[in-house]
């Protein structure tokens, strides 16, 4: 079998080996359960604390105010749903995001709309961003929360959380982020970015999957998500995945040492890419050229369907994706996309390829050769293309 192209590592990223050397160990010799008193068991609470403070010291924040989940998802709800029950504490019932948020925030909120919470969607402009001025308008004496993650996970715009953060904090406005995107790829810095909560998971940076962490400024209630025992300081029922918590502060530490170099690489192949793709009639690049994630490049095609186009890159040995894996499912365009903007024809023709430090400019030279020969096959066999070319159709890109 020829070589395989891995370049969908915004949905989730092979583990490495410094990752897999800090888990094995706990598959077989430290398996004690860290709520037990014995000494197999506190072996491994003491792993536990020691990894708690480990991922802390790579967001700047303290020990205490780390706690494990089972991945972003479950720590975008805990933060949010805490941030919700503490506002009606005190009568406020209002919460600020962005129209495209992951959808583990959205739904989120839209079921606390039907509790009767009420939620201001800020829009987001062409270029992917949202900005603190629009946060500022939008509080109200009666807003709860905000919650605007810090980079988007389909066309990774880095949104300017340090002064969102400012905002929120002038006015006294707890501050939720997803950084599920961002942490392990560019620095996150929890009390110069101005952040009151925080949600990561380890398998976006090379770590395991089925392991997050959420960050709650001391200070700030915490409610229980899940109910059980008093693991996580009575925060989160359930004995906590030891090696995967292990393995992820590795993998993150491993991250962050690294970032400065894998930027650098990342950021060089990933304006070739651009620049390559863009050379094919009728593309778009969607979101911020500059202000986004080094690996992260989102493409529209016109005139194609995205389905089509992953399956023969597939064919070709290249995966990729056209948007969030958690909706993969879905025959609907992308929300993200049409957020921006985007008309429906354009957003079903998108590419998104995030790359690692694991790829090499050899496989930026196989994509650039392979994605504009996918586009032009899928447009020869396009009825809409025919048209368009014909001017029977108006051109949107």
């Amino acid at each position: 079998m020829s070589k395989i192209i891995y370049a969908d590592n915004a949905a989730t990223t092979a583990m490495s080996d410094k990752a897999i050397e800090a888990l094995t160990p706990y598959l077989k010799e430290v398996y004690g359960n860290p709520s037990s008193l014995h000494t197999v068991g506190q072996t491994a609470k003491e792993a536990l604390e020691e990894a708690r403070a480990r991922v802390a010291k790579c967001l700047n924040a303290d020990p205490n105010e780390i706690y494990f989940t089972s991945g972003g998802s479950e720590a975008d709800n805990q933060c949010i749903r805490s941030a919700a029950v503490n506002g009606l504490r005190k009568g406020k019932k209002h919460i600020i995001s962005s129209a495209f948020e992951h959808h583990a925030v959205l739904h989120t909120l839209k079921k606390l709309e039907k509790e009767g919470f009420e939620v201001t969607y800020l829009d987001v402009y062409a270029d992917g961003l949202v900005t603190a001025k629009q946060v500022e308008e939008a509080i109200r004496p009666d807003t709860a929360l905000v919650t605007i993650m810090y980079a988007n996970n389909e066309v990774g715009t880095i949104q300017p959380v340090r002064e969102i953060g400012e905002v929120c904090k002038k006015a006294g406005v707890p501050f939720h982020t997803d950084a599920v995107q961002a942490v392990g790829h560019i620095a996150v810095d929890v009390k110069a970015d101005n952040i009151d909560m925080l949600s990561l998971s380890g398998h976006k940076f090379h770590g395991p999957k089925g392991v997050g962490a959420l960050y709650c400024k001391r200070g700030i209630p915490l409610n229980t998500f899940i109910e059980g025992g008093a693991q996580e300081r009575n925060r989160r029922a359930g004995t906590e995945n030891i090696g995967g918590i292990v393995s992820m502060a590795a993998a993150l530490e491993e991250a962050c040492a690294g970032m400065s170099e894998n930027s650098a690489k990342l950021i060089k192949m990933r304006e070739r890419l651009i620049d390559g793709l863009s050379k094919i009639p009728h593309s778009k690049l969607n979101g911020d050229r500059k202000k986004r994630l080094p690996a992260n490049v989102n493409m529209c095609f016109e005139g194609i369907e995205g389905e089509g186009l992953l399956l023969l890159l597939d064919a070709k040995g290249i995966c990729a994706s056209s948007g969030s894996a958690c909706t993969s499912g879905s025959l609907d365009p992308s929300h993200v996309l049409l957020a921006l903007g985007l008309p429906h024809e354009v957003a079903h023709g998108s590419l998104r390829l995030s790359l690692s430090a694991y790829n090499t400019e050899e496989d930026v030279d196989a994509i650039l050769k392979a994605v504009p020969e996918v586009v032009e096959y899928l447009r020869n066999m396009s009825p809409v293309w025919e048209e368009l070319e014909k001017g029977e159709r108006t051109h949107l890109i």
